[in-house]
Protein backbone atom coordinates (compact mmCIF):
# COMPACT_ATOMS: atom_id res chain seq x y z
CA UNK A 1 0.00 0.00 0.00
CA UNK A 2 1.41 3.50 -0.61
CA UNK A 3 0.51 7.20 -0.07
CA UNK A 4 0.66 8.08 -3.33
CA UNK A 5 -1.44 8.23 -6.60
CA UNK A 6 -4.78 9.23 -4.33
CA UNK A 7 -4.19 5.89 -2.99
CA UNK A 8 -4.90 6.17 0.78
CA UNK A 9 -4.31 4.29 3.88
CA UNK A 10 -7.52 2.97 4.33
CA UNK A 11 -9.14 0.97 7.40
CA UNK A 12 -8.38 -3.08 6.63
CA UNK A 13 -11.66 -3.75 7.61
CA UNK A 14 -14.93 -2.43 6.16
CA UNK A 15 -15.93 0.30 8.94
CA UNK A 16 -19.34 0.35 10.53
CA UNK A 17 -20.57 4.03 11.23
CA UNK A 18 -21.50 4.86 14.39
CA UNK A 19 -24.79 4.24 15.48
CA UNK A 20 -25.69 4.52 19.46
CA UNK A 21 -23.44 4.30 22.60
CA UNK A 22 -23.63 0.39 24.10
CA UNK A 23 -23.22 1.89 27.44
CA UNK A 24 -26.46 4.26 27.05
CA UNK A 25 -28.46 1.60 25.13
CA UNK A 26 -27.60 -0.80 28.34
CA UNK A 27 -28.37 1.77 31.11
CA UNK A 28 -31.86 2.43 29.00
CA UNK A 29 -32.43 -1.23 28.82
CA UNK A 30 -32.03 -1.92 32.63
CA UNK A 31 -34.34 1.29 33.67
CA UNK A 32 -37.00 0.55 31.19
CA UNK A 33 -37.03 -3.13 33.12
CA UNK A 34 -37.48 -1.54 36.49
CA UNK A 35 -40.18 0.62 35.35
CA UNK A 36 -42.25 -2.25 34.06
CA UNK A 37 -41.52 -4.26 37.07
CA UNK A 38 -42.70 -1.23 38.82
CA UNK A 39 -45.76 -0.20 36.51
CA UNK A 40 -47.30 -3.97 36.86
CA UNK A 41 -48.22 -3.92 40.54
CA UNK A 42 -50.54 -0.93 39.46
CA UNK A 43 -53.63 -2.93 39.06
CA UNK A 44 -53.24 -3.88 42.40
CA UNK A 45 -53.53 -0.46 44.08
CA UNK A 46 -56.66 1.22 44.42
CA UNK A 47 -58.18 4.18 44.16
CA UNK A 48 -56.79 7.76 43.28
CA UNK A 49 -53.33 6.35 44.77
CA UNK A 50 -52.94 4.33 41.35
CA UNK A 51 -52.49 7.47 39.39
CA UNK A 52 -49.96 9.42 42.01
CA UNK A 53 -48.07 5.81 42.41
CA UNK A 54 -47.43 5.45 38.51
CA UNK A 55 -46.15 9.43 38.49
CA UNK A 56 -44.32 8.99 41.13
CA UNK A 57 -42.13 5.78 39.62
CA UNK A 58 -42.14 7.05 36.19
CA UNK A 59 -40.49 10.81 37.41
CA UNK A 60 -38.28 8.91 39.77
CA UNK A 61 -36.76 6.17 37.29
CA UNK A 62 -36.48 9.58 35.27
CA UNK A 63 -34.18 11.41 37.44
CA UNK A 64 -32.31 8.11 37.98
CA UNK A 65 -31.77 6.96 34.10
CA UNK A 66 -30.50 10.63 33.60
CA UNK A 67 -27.94 10.68 36.30
CA UNK A 68 -26.61 7.56 35.35
CA UNK A 69 -26.75 8.23 31.54
CA UNK A 70 -25.25 11.52 31.94
CA UNK A 71 -21.81 9.99 33.04
CA UNK A 72 -21.51 8.30 29.77
CA UNK A 73 -23.10 11.15 26.98
CA UNK A 74 -20.87 12.71 24.43
CA UNK A 75 -22.39 15.85 23.79
CA UNK A 76 -22.00 18.36 26.98
CA UNK A 77 -20.33 20.82 24.70
CA UNK A 78 -20.64 20.66 21.03
CA UNK A 79 -18.91 22.28 18.50
CA UNK A 80 -19.98 21.62 14.21
CA UNK A 81 -19.29 22.99 10.62
CA UNK A 82 -19.21 22.46 7.28
CA UNK A 83 -16.43 23.12 5.71
CA UNK A 84 -13.54 22.04 2.69
CA UNK A 85 -10.78 20.20 4.13
CA UNK A 86 -8.20 17.92 2.99
CA UNK A 87 -8.72 14.72 3.35
CA UNK A 88 -5.39 12.32 3.83
CA UNK A 89 -2.49 12.76 4.35
CA UNK A 90 0.53 13.49 1.33
CA UNK A 91 -2.70 14.24 -1.15
CA UNK A 92 -3.84 17.27 -2.05
CA UNK A 93 -7.61 15.88 -2.41
CA UNK A 94 -9.71 18.04 -0.76
CA UNK A 95 -13.51 17.20 0.36
CA UNK A 96 -16.84 19.13 1.53
CA UNK A 97 -17.88 16.97 5.02
CA UNK A 98 -19.09 18.26 8.33
CA UNK A 99 -16.72 18.17 10.57
CA UNK A 100 -18.03 17.88 14.96
CA UNK A 101 -16.79 17.67 18.01
CA UNK A 102 -18.32 16.24 20.91
CA UNK A 103 -17.25 16.65 24.53
CA UNK A 104 -17.98 14.05 27.04
CA UNK A 105 -16.84 13.32 30.98
CA UNK A 106 -14.70 10.54 29.60
CA UNK A 107 -13.48 11.86 26.26
CA UNK A 108 -14.38 13.68 23.18
CA UNK A 109 -15.40 12.31 20.00
CA UNK A 110 -14.60 13.50 16.51
CA UNK A 111 -17.12 13.39 13.38
CA UNK A 112 -16.42 13.42 9.87
CA UNK A 113 -19.21 12.96 7.76
CA UNK A 114 -19.01 13.84 3.91
CA UNK A 115 -21.37 15.97 2.23
CA UNK A 116 -22.22 14.07 -0.01
CA UNK A 117 -21.35 10.75 2.00
CA UNK A 118 -19.49 9.18 -0.58
CA UNK A 119 -16.94 11.34 -2.20
CA UNK A 120 -13.68 9.43 -4.23
CA UNK A 121 -15.04 6.13 -4.39
CA UNK A 122 -14.83 6.09 -0.51
CA UNK A 123 -17.78 6.62 2.56
CA UNK A 124 -16.89 9.19 4.46
CA UNK A 125 -18.56 8.79 7.64
CA UNK A 126 -16.35 8.46 10.83
CA UNK A 127 -16.96 8.66 14.64
CA UNK A 128 -13.72 8.40 16.32
CA UNK A 129 -13.64 8.33 20.31
CA UNK A 130 -10.62 9.87 22.38
CA UNK A 131 -10.95 8.91 25.97
CA UNK A 132 -9.48 10.69 28.98
CA UNK A 133 -8.59 7.44 30.91
CA UNK A 134 -5.85 6.59 28.30
CA UNK A 135 -2.86 8.71 27.69
CA UNK A 136 -3.95 11.21 24.76
CA UNK A 137 -0.68 10.74 23.12
CA UNK A 138 -1.22 6.48 22.68
CA UNK A 139 -4.77 7.27 21.13
CA UNK A 140 -3.25 10.50 18.78
CA UNK A 141 -0.48 7.80 17.84
CA UNK A 142 -3.33 4.81 17.13
CA UNK A 143 -5.15 7.36 15.02
CA UNK A 144 -2.44 8.28 13.49
CA UNK A 145 -1.72 4.32 12.65
CA UNK A 146 -4.93 3.99 11.07
CA UNK A 147 -4.37 6.85 8.82
CA UNK A 148 -7.48 8.77 9.92
CA UNK A 149 -8.59 12.07 8.09
CA UNK A 150 -6.70 15.07 8.49
CA UNK A 151 -9.75 16.79 10.22
CA UNK A 152 -10.28 14.44 12.94
CA UNK A 153 -6.32 14.46 13.42
CA UNK A 154 -5.85 17.84 13.83
CA UNK A 155 -8.49 18.12 16.36
CA UNK A 156 -7.14 15.58 18.37
CA UNK A 157 -3.82 16.96 18.73
CA UNK A 158 -5.17 19.71 20.47
CA UNK A 159 -5.71 17.65 23.56
CA UNK A 160 -2.36 16.38 23.63
CA UNK A 161 -0.33 17.44 26.08
CA UNK A 162 2.71 18.78 23.58
CA UNK A 163 -0.31 20.72 22.18
CA UNK A 164 -0.10 24.73 23.61
CA UNK A 165 -3.77 25.02 23.63
CA UNK A 166 -3.40 22.90 27.00
CA UNK A 167 -7.49 22.19 26.45
CA UNK A 168 -6.40 17.99 28.15
CA UNK A 169 -5.61 19.06 31.45
CA UNK A 170 -8.69 21.48 32.13
CA UNK A 171 -11.03 19.23 30.26
CA UNK A 172 -10.06 15.82 32.02
CA UNK A 173 -10.08 17.59 35.57
CA UNK A 174 -13.54 19.19 35.07
CA UNK A 175 -14.44 15.61 33.03
CA UNK A 176 -13.45 13.90 36.61
CA UNK A 177 -14.99 16.08 39.06
CA UNK A 178 -18.64 16.69 36.94
CA UNK A 179 -18.98 12.71 36.68
CA UNK A 180 -17.65 12.32 40.49
CA UNK A 181 -20.51 14.32 42.00
CA UNK A 182 -23.02 13.22 39.58
CA UNK A 183 -22.41 9.77 41.43
CA UNK A 184 -23.35 11.41 44.29
CA UNK A 185 -26.50 12.91 42.79
CA UNK A 186 -26.92 9.27 42.27
CA UNK A 187 -26.40 7.84 45.80
CA UNK A 188 -28.63 10.89 47.14
CA UNK A 189 -31.52 9.62 44.59
CA UNK A 190 -31.20 6.41 45.87
CA UNK A 191 -31.30 7.09 49.50
CA UNK A 192 -34.63 9.40 48.76
CA UNK A 193 -36.33 6.64 47.32
CA UNK A 194 -35.59 4.61 50.29
CA UNK A 195 -36.76 7.59 53.02
CA UNK A 196 -40.13 8.11 50.93
CA UNK A 197 -40.98 4.53 51.62
CA UNK A 198 -40.26 5.17 55.45
CA UNK A 199 -42.14 7.44 57.70
CA UNK A 200 -39.32 10.15 57.08
CA UNK A 201 -40.68 12.05 54.49
CA UNK A 202 -38.88 14.97 55.53
CA UNK A 203 -35.28 13.63 55.49
CA UNK A 204 -36.60 11.97 51.66
CA UNK A 205 -37.13 15.64 50.50
CA UNK A 206 -33.73 17.17 51.82
CA UNK A 207 -32.06 14.44 49.64
CA UNK A 208 -34.05 15.31 46.77
CA UNK A 209 -32.28 18.39 47.23
CA UNK A 210 -29.14 17.53 48.30
CA UNK A 211 -29.53 15.41 44.68
CA UNK A 212 -30.16 18.91 43.15
CA UNK A 213 -27.72 20.02 44.77
CA UNK A 214 -24.82 17.80 43.49
CA UNK A 215 -25.99 17.78 40.06
CA UNK A 216 -25.27 22.05 40.17
CA UNK A 217 -22.27 21.14 41.62
CA UNK A 218 -21.48 18.77 38.65
CA UNK A 219 -22.44 21.25 35.88
CA UNK A 220 -20.14 23.91 37.55
CA UNK A 221 -17.32 21.88 37.15
CA UNK A 222 -18.05 21.32 33.35
CA UNK A 223 -18.55 24.85 33.16
CA UNK A 224 -15.19 25.80 34.26
CA UNK A 225 -13.76 24.31 30.81
CA UNK A 226 -14.95 28.08 29.51
CA UNK A 227 -12.54 29.64 32.46
CA UNK A 228 -9.56 28.76 30.05
CA UNK A 229 -8.74 30.63 26.74
CA UNK A 230 -10.90 29.50 23.96
CA UNK A 231 -8.85 27.46 21.30
CA UNK A 232 -9.82 28.17 18.15
CA UNK A 233 -10.30 24.79 15.84
CA UNK A 234 -9.24 26.06 12.28
CA UNK A 235 -9.75 23.81 9.25
CA UNK A 236 -9.72 25.15 5.97
CA UNK A 237 -10.98 28.86 6.04
CA UNK A 238 -13.14 28.97 8.36
CA UNK A 239 -13.25 28.12 12.51
CA UNK A 240 -15.73 26.75 15.74
CA UNK A 241 -15.29 27.07 19.62
CA UNK A 242 -17.13 25.07 21.93
CA UNK A 243 -20.74 25.37 23.10
CA UNK A 244 -23.09 23.52 25.75
CA UNK A 245 -25.21 21.37 24.23
CA UNK A 246 -27.53 18.82 25.12
CA UNK A 247 -26.54 16.53 28.19
CA UNK A 248 -25.67 19.77 30.19
CA UNK A 249 -29.64 21.41 29.84
CA UNK A 250 -31.04 18.08 30.17
CA UNK A 251 -28.65 18.32 33.82
CA UNK A 252 -29.77 21.58 34.81
CA UNK A 253 -33.62 20.82 33.85
CA UNK A 254 -33.31 17.47 35.76
CA UNK A 255 -31.42 19.63 38.86
CA UNK A 256 -34.33 22.14 38.66
CA UNK A 257 -36.72 19.38 38.77
CA UNK A 258 -34.78 17.68 41.89
CA UNK A 259 -34.95 21.00 43.66
CA UNK A 260 -38.88 21.29 43.19
CA UNK A 261 -39.93 18.01 44.61
CA UNK A 262 -37.52 18.40 47.54
CA UNK A 263 -38.80 22.22 48.07
CA UNK A 264 -42.68 20.69 47.60
CA UNK A 265 -41.83 18.20 49.78
CA UNK A 266 -40.29 19.95 52.73
CA UNK A 267 -43.08 22.79 52.86
CA UNK A 268 -46.28 20.19 52.34
CA UNK A 269 -44.87 18.28 55.42
CA UNK A 270 -44.41 21.19 57.36
CA UNK A 271 -48.04 22.61 56.31
CA UNK A 272 -50.05 19.48 56.18
CA UNK A 273 -47.84 16.69 57.31
CA UNK A 274 -51.06 14.08 57.72
CA UNK A 275 -52.21 14.72 54.31
CA UNK A 276 -48.50 13.96 52.92
CA UNK A 277 -48.16 10.97 54.87
CA UNK A 278 -51.47 9.74 53.66
CA UNK A 279 -50.46 10.61 50.13
CA UNK A 280 -47.12 8.24 50.33
CA UNK A 281 -48.71 5.67 52.53
CA UNK A 282 -46.88 5.44 55.34
CA UNK A 283 -47.32 6.29 59.43
CA UNK A 284 -51.54 6.34 58.47
CA UNK A 285 -53.36 4.10 60.48
CA UNK A 286 -56.33 2.54 58.65
CA UNK A 287 -58.48 2.57 61.20
CA UNK A 288 -57.81 6.40 62.49
CA UNK A 289 -60.71 8.44 60.85
CA UNK A 290 -63.30 5.33 60.98
CA UNK A 291 -65.80 4.93 63.64
CA UNK A 292 -65.37 1.35 65.00
CA UNK A 293 -68.38 -0.07 66.70
CA UNK A 294 -67.87 -3.33 68.18
CA UNK A 295 -71.48 -3.84 69.10
CA UNK A 296 -72.94 -5.42 72.47
CA UNK A 297 -71.17 -8.43 74.01
CA UNK A 298 -71.33 -10.81 77.14
CA UNK A 299 -68.99 -11.98 79.00
CA UNK A 300 -68.62 -15.70 80.69
CA UNK A 301 -68.08 -15.10 84.45
CA UNK A 302 -67.38 -18.96 84.88
CA UNK A 303 -63.84 -18.34 83.30
CA UNK A 304 -62.64 -14.81 85.27
CA UNK A 305 -63.19 -15.65 88.69
CA UNK A 306 -61.10 -13.48 90.77
CA UNK A 307 -60.31 -11.08 87.96
CA UNK A 308 -61.24 -6.99 87.91
CA UNK A 309 -63.24 -6.42 84.85
CA UNK A 310 -63.07 -3.08 83.73
CA UNK A 311 -66.04 -0.77 82.29
CA UNK A 312 -65.42 -1.76 79.02
CA UNK A 313 -68.82 -3.76 78.29
CA UNK A 314 -71.02 -0.38 79.56
CA UNK A 315 -69.00 2.09 77.48
CA UNK A 316 -69.59 0.15 74.66
CA UNK A 317 -72.64 -0.67 74.98
CA UNK A 318 -73.56 3.11 75.17
CA UNK A 319 -71.87 4.15 72.57
CA UNK A 320 -74.01 1.50 70.56
CA UNK A 321 -77.24 2.88 71.69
Amino acid sequence: MTFYDDIYPFYVLQRTSFIFSGRLLTIILVFLVLAVSLLVILPGIRGKSRLFWMFRIIISLFIGVVIVALNFTNDWAEARMTANATYKSFSNVVVNAEIGLHVGLYGINVTLKGNPVVQFNETIDYNEMFSWQEPMEEEYEEALEKGLPNPILYIAEKFTLASPCGLIYQYRYSGRYASATLWTAFCCWLLANILFSMPVILYAGYMMMATSAFIFFSMASFSTIMNVPQCVFSIGTKSFVTEYSHSFWLALATGVLCAIIGILVVLFYVLVPEKIKEAFSVGVDIYEDEDVSYGEGYINTIFLDGVTISPVTSKLKGEHI
